[in-house]
């Protein structure tokens, strides 16, 4: 009897090129590690094809596996198509519209940064015209545990795969006040689940401060963070937490328009 007449229904009306593409749409859309058996039950396709499938997406980067080695979520090519797309022409035109409004408004540096694999990456940036003002160009990949576009993605993470982030990262110290135990900054990061947004205080760098806000996709997933960041000199935390209003109004306009 030919292998076709054993294969279920759903798997006889999808074509062999586009098998792939539904592989990685699937770990996309769930936005969390998937083991094979999901992807088997979500797509109907058979445990054979599913395996062999993400053996080659993890072979040529498009997926990697997770911490525990059993699931997989986006690799680097993955990551870089997601970031490519974000920076496609009409979307980055919109983005940085409303970046540079805020950035007039508030008179300071702002920034969208997206997670990546080992920190946050500058997707968009609008500078400051102040002559002084801190360097850090797009593209730029900075820690999750001393920023606040870093913190604010580590407050969105369930607790288990916080708990594996945590473990298997080194909380390098930065400056004199940068969080090096994971308890105090698991106190940090309960803070900024309560009040919806985190800062860093000369955590990352002597004499600079940030506040960031999330930017969310169609599920209620953080897409992005909105930031800002300024010396301290001229904008301390206190006075960075009055400037929310704008961000937030800011934050919401980016994920209207990523939703349309």
């Amino acid at each position: 009897m030919p292998d076709n007449d054993l294969t279920p229904q759903k798997d006889k009306q999808t074509p062999p090129n586009l098998r792939l593409l539904l592989i990685l749409e699937e770990v996309a859309r769930l936005g969390i590690a998937v083991k094979p058996a999901q992807l088997t039950e979500a797509l109907g396709l058979p445990k054979p094809t599913i395996h062999r499938l993400l053996q080659t997406a993890e072979a040529e980067g498009f997926l990697q596996r997770d911490l525990d080695g059993r699931s997989y979520g986006p690799g680097f090519r993955l990551r870089g198509m997601a970031m490519n797309t974000m920076s496609s022409e009409h979307l980055r035109t919109g983005r940085l519209a409303i970046l540079k409004s805020v950035a007039e408004e508030i008179g300071e540096t702002c920034n969208l940064a997206t997670p990546d694999r080992e920190g946050m990456i500058y997707l968009d940036r609008v500078e400051t015209k102040w002559p002084l003002r801190i360097q850090l160009p797009i593209g730029t990949q900075v820690p999750f545990h001393c920023t606040a576009s870093g913190k604010m993605y580590l407050s969105t993470l369930r607790t288990n795969v916080l708990d594996a982030v945590l473990s298997s990262s080194t909380l390098e110290k930065k400056t004199d006040v940068t969080l090096t135990s994971s308890d105090d900054l698991k106190r940090e990061l309960d803070l900024t689940r309560q009040r919806k947004f985190s800062t860093d205080n000369e955590e990352f760098m002597t004499g600079m401060t940030a506040i960031a806000v999330p930017v969310y996709d169609s599920h209620r997933r953080l897409l992005a963070t909105l930031s800002i960041h300024a010396p301290v000199l001229r904008f301390p935390v206190s006075k960075l937490i009055d400037c929310l209003p704008v961000l937030n109004r800011a934050a919401q306009n980016l994920t209207d328009m990523h939703d349309k």
